[in-house]
């Protein structure tokens, strides 16, 4: 009964087939309540058959007149009773239908706050359901749009800002030509430049036009030269890197591409973890999956903080990001990388003050 019920096809079969055994149990009864009414009121004149052949002719003609009468009678009836079932149940498809055409329409001129009640389990349910958690991701995604356009314009507006009203005081001679003034200038330059790239390789990416040139390469030889790449930042800093890798593992992956997620993620530990902290590397491999996971002693993450991390432009700490220069979609380029490799990324935090840990799998060789 329940896959019937979930299944609209054996709903309209059904439907059809009570139609015609109404109509035949109406038909049948209707016979069976005209029937012995007319050969009660005819069968009094038998008598006279056989003396009477008129009577016999007449008697022969109320019968096909009463068979006339107790077909049109029937007919009628199951007529008109398959047409009200039908009818009911022509409605009870129609209704959800049309209920989803508007809700269409309405997604179709941009308005995706409709949404449709499924009122049954069958495929009608199931479309209902999926227009829904369409109509639900579209407005996520314009809500996404329109806060994409918003951080870029501020993202832009910062150093722009910086670099006219340096500009405009050295015009004015407010502000002396000197190296330190033209480093700011330059610095900020990079700062947009560095946003323009980040923003064209998220298109890159979120387009699923980021081609890999995947080649074996030794798991703990990639996470070096990562790391080489920021030594002297951690040294600055006067913090610890350390790393804890096999060195029989082999991955098959974009070199390039995943030392840039591990720039991203150790850059991001340098970033918020004090002076005087440590960061740890460890990887392993754990049947076809390989594990990396990075480890830092640093200001750790709120519990709530932690589903958004991925998300374009949005960062746990904002006054530092802006003070360290982030374009704050590092981890969303990250996240899709990983994915074009068949991975996963996510992070784990004890909470604040604790430290964090973003860990990715890659398959192994």
């Amino acid at each position: 009964m329940k896959y019937m019920r979930e299944r609209l096809g054996w709903k309209l079969f059904l439907s059809y087939l009570i139609i015609v055994g109404v109509g035949l149990v109406v038909l049948d009864l209707s016979a069976e309540l005209q029937v012995p009414r007319v050969l009660e009121r005819d069968i009094a004149h038998q008598f006279f058959l056989q003396m009477n052949p008129d009577l016999a002719r007449n008697l022969e003609e109320n019968l096909q007149s009463a068979f006339n009468e107790i077909l049109i009678i029937g007919t009628a009836t199951a007529v008109i009773t398959a047409v009200g079932i039908s009818f009911f149940a022509a409605r009870r498809i129609t209704m959800p239908i049309q209920a989803m055409m508007r809700v269409s329409q309405q997604i179709a001129s941009g308005n995706y706050s409709g949404r449709v009640t499924a009122m049954t389990q069958d495929e009608l349910g199931a479309l209902a359901t999926s227009l829904n958690q369409m109509a639900e991701a579209l407005e996520h995604t314009e809500q996404r749009r329109v806060e994409l356009i918003g951080n870029v314009a501020h993202e832009l507006r910062t150093p722009l800002a910086s670099i006219k009203s340096t500009l405009e005081g050295l015009i004015d001679g407010v502000i002396p030509v000197d190296p330190d003034i033209l480093l700011e200038i330059q610095h900020e330059v990079a700062r947009l430049q560095r946003l323009v790239y980040d923003l064209d390789e998220l298109s890159r990416a979120e387009s699923g036009h980021i081609v890999l040139e995947l080649r074996p390469v030794g798991l703990a030889d990639l996470i070096r030269k990562a790391a080489e790449r920021l030594r002297s930042q951690y040294e600055d800093k006067d913090m610890g890197i350390e790393i804890v890798a096999p060195s029989d593992v082999t991955v098959r992956v974009d070199e390039a591409r995943i030392i840039q997620v591990l720039l991203n993620l150790l850059g991001n530990a340098l970033q918020y973890t004090p002076a005087g902290g440590r960061v740890t590397v460890n990887a392993w491999q754990a049947a076809r999956q390989v594990f990396v996971a990075v480890r830092d002693t640093g200001i750790g993450i709120a519990p709530d903080e932690l589903p958004h991390l991925f998300e374009r432009f949005y960062r746990a700490d904002k006054s530092r990001a802006r003070i360290g220069g982030g374009s704050g979609i590092g981890l969303t380029i990250a996240k899709h990388l990983i994915t074009a490799h068949g991975g996963n990324i996510w992070a784990t935090s004890p909470g604040l003050g604790q430290g964090s840990t973003f860990m990715f799998t890659l398959a192994a060789m």
